[in-house]
């Protein structure tokens, strides 16, 4: 029988592997785990309790909060005020960030930037939603309270991102900056095991993943490069297959495991894109890029070198296969 390795059997290997590792990062991977244990179990009874549908509010975003929303910020939020390694978290669900005040908190040495639950709006008509997630180390002194800064800092500077996705099963995806492993949630035994170790996304894909619904108000580059997708071309494998489930995380990770490129653009509609920074792109590119492949904002910005200035940033994102998002920054290069 083969023996399976659990997350918290991998995280306990990777940490022997840094001689100054205490224990706290692990620690609070387990809030993580936690956290997504439970959204999990939520989730699956969608339709069989009361927690489809809006909350009745717009969020920090201007968007409309579901139900599932509320819970699973709150459920994050929660766990990771728990162990004492949190200092604050920064959330699209909180207009400001929220800081952990009890003393032991104040000597944690993590921040950590999330969106609970990335594309709710699709748990109505049962469709994957997920978890994004990104963790730096404070720049404020310890025994404070978090500052602004601890926040606003460039992708570059992450210690640790993922993501979790909650579809027909439930994986935990995510990187320390020593490769990206994922790891499928067992319910019979309520632990997650490592089942997608060292992910590498292909050089190159097949598949483009953008909400074509949006193409008019598109810059040009953008709209040249989609009719290049388009068109048929045996010596390049063209046309490509378009798949959008309207979930970043969702999207993410076909494309992770297939190969291809996510792309939300700038647009007269959102002129300066729609996905947030700091916990949407930023973390995504930090997996895409240890996982070999590449993540833009536009032709050579990368996304980790941008200097966040506010909490809920916007910012496009070109992320996926590495030529593929070649092939896209040579379109904007041309065309705008």
């Amino acid at each position: 029988m083969e023996i399976i390795k659990t997350l918290g059997e991998f995280i306990i290997d990777q940490q022997t592997e840094y001689p100054d590792a205490s224990g706290e990062l692990t620690s609070l991977f387990s809030s993580i785990r936690l956290a997504a244990k439970i959204l999990h179990r939520e989730i699956n009874k969608a339709g069989l309790a009361d927690i489809m549908g809006s909350a009745g509010e717009d969020n920090v975003q201007g968007e409309q909060q579901q139900k599932l929303d509320v819970y699973a910020n709150e459920r994050f939020k929660n766990a990771l005020a728990q162990r004492g390694v949190v200092c604050g978290i920064a959330s699209e669900e909180e207009e400001e960030f929220v800081t952990f005040e009890e003393t032991k908190n104040l000597d944690g040495k993590y921040v950590v930037l999330i969106d609970p639950l990335d594309g709710s709006s699709n748990i109505d008509v049962n469709v994957s939603v997920g978890t994004i997630f990104s963790i730096y180390r404070r720049v404020s002194p310890l025994g404070s309270h978090v500052t602004e800064e601890d926040f606003l800092q460039p992708g570059h500077k992450q210690i640790a991102a993922g993501y979790v996705i909650y579809g027909s099963s439930t994986m935990l995806v995510y990187s320390t900056g020593n490769g990206v492993n994922g790891f499928t949630y067992d319910p019979t035994i309520g632990v997650f095991c490592l089942s997608h170790p060292n992910l590498k996304i292909p050089a190159d894909g097949n598949i483009y993943s953008v909400n074509e619904g949006n193409y008019i108000h598109f810059p040009d580059g953008v709209k040249k490069y989609i009719k290049y997708c388009q068109e048929e071309d045996t010596t390049t494998n063209r046309p490509y297959t378009s798949r959008y489930i309207g979930s970043l995380v969702s999207d993410f990770h076909r494309n992770l495991i297939k190969g291809g490129i996510y792309l939300y653009p700038t647009s007269s509609r959102y002129p300066n894109g729609k996905l947030r920074l700091l916990y949407e792109c930023n973390p995504m590119a930090y997996l895409i890029e240890q996982a070999g492949g590449t993540a833009v904002a536009t032709t050579g910005q990368r996304i980790l070198d941008i200097e966040p200035t506010t909490l809920h940033q916007r910012c496009p994102l070109f992320v996926g296969s590495p030529n593929m998002v070649g092939k896209l920054e040579e379109f904007i290069t041309e065309f705008g």
